[in-house]
């Protein structure tokens, strides 16, 4: 028996792994989505072709992730995962150039490192309206 991709859990994975809210999804998906929708795509086997493009460059999660992630042939790659991310011969190559669990960690801390430059703007940004202000 054939194992069926879940698209819209897949997508539901990888943005709770990175730590994004359904709002915070529907919201670089553009104005006519909401946490709603979001939820409701997330339940759906299949995804639109170009709906599937757009959350892919909104979480920097590439497409095929969300068409080839299936969790039990995940749990078997990282079972057999030794050495620092050094994969076994499983007989099939990882999709990812390196360790998946390291490319993830890398896109949550860019995201970070960006959410905090963005803070700081706005800090000074305040601090320069307040000066502003106080003249």
């Amino acid at each position: 028996m054939e194992q069926k991709i879940h698209q819209g859990r897949n997508v539901k994975r990888f943005r709770e792994m990175l730590g994004i809210k359904q709002e915070a999804l529907a919201l670089d998906l553009g104005e006519e989505w909401n946490q709603k929708k979001i939820s409701l795509l997330e339940q759906k086997d299949v995804i639109d072709e170009n709906l599937l493009k757009a959350i892919s460059q909104a979480l920097k999660i590439p497409v095929e992730a969300f068409r080839n992630f299936d969790e039990e042939q995940a749990i078997n790659i990282i079972s057999n995962t030794f050495d620092n991310g050094a994969f076994l011969n499983t007989g099939h190559t990882s999709t990812f150039n390196v360790n998946p669990i390291e490319k993830m960690v890398q896109l949550h801390e860019d995201k970070i490192a960006l959410y905090e430059r963005m803070l700081k703007e706005k800090d000074e940004m305040m601090e320069r309206l307040e000066k502003l202000i106080n003249r």
